[in-house]
């Protein structure tokens, strides 16, 4: 039985991996919430998360919410991750991080506190079908130079960061190839698209979980390949995947979730 601490456990995410996490066999060892969570100190019983007496603990505590996890999962904030993860880090335990909307050097530090201590899996989604897309995503390559490439994305309104981690890391993967000098976060007025642009486009709407697509049109013919999450759990079942492959990892190192796939459980 895989044992885990959850940051973040009350949040739409954390509420997800406890769900999932109860039907597949995992054992919550610890909860944790940002400082000022009106719910800290209570058990996920009395907050209604679970049937567990385990208290969710606050920042301050983490060393204690974490001591017995195998495996630390976090989908936070990049504030809250830049003070957990070294924490975590320097306890010798396993890390996956679903949290986006870092920026470059908030993201070098978290590599920086893990690499060399730790075995973690680092993905802007853990869906299983939006990782196969981004391999699907280099096979575009085939297509000659007159063929545009954009990427739209639409997410719930509560979600904070645009755009998402999902197409900051489509747009790194079509650019690694077609060498676009520079990414358009839609248009107005007279703009129209230049030869080396990206177009990348995002909608906050409702509750929808997640929808990326992925588009690619020349002068006659346009393919379109779309991802679709019907609900939040398909990241948490993601994650879960993902941590049944990290403890058998032994190597202190940041891998993706195309390592998971690749070489299976």
């Amino acid at each position: 039985m895989i044992k885990i601490c959850i940051a973040g456990a009350t949040g739409r995410m954390g509420n997800d991996i406890i769900n999932e996490d109860t039907s597949r066999g995992f054992q919550i060892d610890g909860a944790v919430e940002a400082q000022d969570n009106v719910n800290l100190n209570k058990s996920l019983r009395e907050i209604g998360l679970c049937n567990s007496d385990l208290k969710l603990q606050g920042p301050s505590n983490l060393e204690e919410a974490v001591k017995n996890a195998d495996i630390y999962i976090s989908f936070t904030r990049p504030d809250a991750e830049l003070v957990n993860i070294p924490v975590v880090a320097k306890l010798g335990k396993r890390i996956i991080i679903g949290t986006t909307g870092f920026a470059s050097d908030q993201l070098r530090r978290i590599r920086s506190a893990i690499t060399g201590r730790v075995p973690a899996v680092l993905s802007p989604n853990f869906a299983l079908g939006v990782n196969v897309l981004f391999k699907l995503a280099q096979t575009i390559e085939l297509f000659p130079p007159e063929y545009d490439i954009s990427i739209s994305e639409i997410h719930h309104t509560g979600k904070k960061d645009a755009p998402s981690g999902t197409a900051k890391k489509l747009s790194e993967v079509v650019s690694g190839f077609r060498g676009y000098a520079k990414v358009v976060y839609g248009r107005e007025g007279m703009n129209p698209r230049a030869p080396r642009e990206l177009e990348v486009s995002s909608l906050r709407v409702g509750g929808v979980p997640g929808i990326h697509d992925l588009i690619i049109a020349g002068p006659h013919e346009m393919l379109r390949i779309e991802h679709t999450a019907f609900s939040r759990s398909v990241f948490a079942q993601g994650a879960l995947y993902a941590a049944e492959w990290l403890i058998k990892q032994t190597e202190p190192k940041i891998y993706s979730m195309e390592d998971v796939l690749s070489h299976g459980r």
